[in-house]
């Protein structure tokens, strides 16, 4: 099979689509993410705090062609100044954590809508009845409910009779 040929196999595969899918929603939700903190969440905090745009809020550790100082970050950087960018940084931070809460609460609820289906099928074991057994012939760990070993194949109901 040819490089070409193999390379289509590979990102033909379920996996890879899921994870092109996950990556270009993912960039969708941190652009999202990114415009509710810089444009909902920091105007009113500013306001507060006297009218601050934490965006440009930034530290000249050394001057432009222009010399300082520079009213605004996109100021300093016209004018080739070196800055520390400590306003977009607790930005990107809080967008961060913005990101990292709704992906928490994601996961929580698909956990959640998994235990529901796994109870409605009747599968989740009560609780104290073992999940896991040992099979008897390859010693390897499979689920207690198993009639069939899935890494030896060998069948588990003659082990038992």
């Amino acid at each position: 099979m040819g490089l070409v040929a193999e390379f289509k196999k590979f990102v033909m595969r379920g996996n890879i689509l899921d994870m092109a899918v996950g990556f270009t929603v993912g960039a969708a939700f941190g652009t999202i993410a990114k415009s509710f903190v810089a444009d909902i969440i920091m105007p009113p905090i500013g306001l507060l705090l006297g009218g601050v745009d934490f965006s440009d809020m930034f530290q000249v550790i050394k001057e432009g062609s222009e010399a300082g100082p520079y009213a605004t970050l996109e100021a300093a950087k016209e004018a080739g100044a070196v800055t520390i960018n400590y306003g977009t940084f607790f930005n990107n931070i809080l967008t961060f954590l913005i990101i990292a809460f709704a992906v928490f609460i994601l996961l929580r609820m698909v956990s959640n809508a998994q235990e529901r289906y796994e109870e409605s099928l009747g599968e989740k074991p009560a609780p104290g009845e073992p999940t896991e057994k040992k099979c008897p012939f390859c010693l390897s760990t499979i689920p207690y409910k198993a009639t069939r070993c899935g890494n030896c194949t060998s069948d588990l109901s003659e082990a038992t009779s």
